[in-house]
């Protein structure tokens, strides 16, 4: 779990927005931070789902699995965590949390600000709506 990631899931579970922090997917191998990479080089949801290994669960196993994400840019990096957690985990419920979502050029930045809820799907390529 990156570090603002961890930050984030102990200050939600500070409000009572969750029961536990448990950092159950480690990366392996490095990949490229899709926020900052080019358009044409940023990792594959392969790439990311490969360079996941899952920890050990403590306990029973998960029924509900939250992913904590700083930034969502199209979900490559979600869709590549879920679909390791799923193969682990098959009957857990798995949702995601990004702090920030990137929504390319603005004619108005209030909207960056403005909560939503959403869905991540796989259509070729990630997609993510809004």
């Amino acid at each position: 779990m990156s570090t603002a990631a961890c930050q984030l899931a102990i200050a939600l579970r500070a409000f009572g927005l969750g029961s536990e922090v448990w950092p159950g997917l480690l990366r392996r191998t490095a990949v490229p931070r899709s926020a900052t990479a080019l358009h044409g080089e940023r990792p594959s949801v392969r790439q990311h789902y490969e360079s996941f290994a899952v920890g050990v669960a403590r306990g029973r196993l998960p029924e509900r699995i939250v992913l904590i994400d700083d930034v969502i840019s199209r979900g490559r990096t979600l869709l590549g965590a879920a679909a390791r957690l799923r193969s682990e985990f098959p009957h857990a419920d798995i949702r995601a949390f990004a702090l920030v979502r990137t929504l390319g050029f603005l004619s108005h930045l209030d909207r960056l600000l403005a909560p939503c809820v959403g869905v991540v799907y796989w259509r070729g390529d990630a997609r993510r709506e809004p």
